[in-house]
């Protein structure tokens, strides 16, 4: 979908000790993606919906500079050659920014206590959908809990995958739809009560009471 999903990860929040470690295996993997035609098989990253979203991500881009982050690697046109109308872009990764880009475009920061990396998580507008990676239990219930992820999907030791629509699936704040998706969505229309049917012509009273 070359980011172009309302899940895709866009923001990678990493501890500042192990930061640079990640990098040096992720920006290999970033830079062996195959961009092309998704109809054809082994292709990662198809093209951009149109020359306006790859603009928006120029812009992202050039954004997240002026706000002091570094492009890593990508963010250029791809095949243009090969496909004039189409607008392909090598997956990027760069810092900072809190503006929902539908691009292949991931912002990396780093933290050093997890309340740090929770105030980040939930400092944008946007509340879908939110992921941990720990073997620590304590943080892992922390970000699940109400001090921690303030999305309307948070995910352990997992990405989010876009499979979560299939789920009580729902965002929080400006994003997702509110929840008006998934498999929960029609009891925001509903009203509970309760129900006590008679199905008799007599008329049971409680406490054994009767009337004469």
């Amino acid at each position: 979908t070359a980011g172009q999903r309302c899940t895709t990860l866009r923001r990678l929040i990493v501890h500042r000790d192990i930061k640079q470690a990640l990098l040096d295996k992720l920006l290999p993997a970033y830079r062996s993606l195959r961009i092309g035609n998704p109809l054809q098989a082994g292709t990662l990253v198809g093209p951009l919906i149109d020359r306006a979203s790859f603009a928006a991500m120029q812009h992202s881009i050039a954004q997240a500079q002026q706000q002091g982050g570094q492009l890593l690697v990508g963010g250029q046109r791809q095949l243009e050659q090969t496909f004039p109308q189409g607008f392909y872009a090598a997956p990027a990764q760069t810092a900072i920014v809190q503006h929902e880009t539908f691009a292949p475009l991931l912002y990396v920061l780093s933290y050093d206590e997890l309340a740090q990396a929770i105030a980040l998580n939930n400092d944008v507008p946007q509340g879908l959908s939110s992921c941990i990676f720990s073997n620590d239990l304590r943080e892992v219930e922390t970000f699940l809990s109400a001090a921690g992820s303030d999305c309307g999907m948070a995910n352990v030791n997992i990405g989010p995958s876009g499979a979560e629509i299939g789920g009580a699936f729902g965002g929080e704040k400006e994003t997702g739809g509110d929840r008006e998706s998934g498999s929960d969505a029609w009891r925001q229309y509903m009203r509970r009560t309760t129900n006590t049917i008679n199905y008799s012509r007599e008329l049971p009273l409680a406490q054994g009471i009767q009337f004469e």
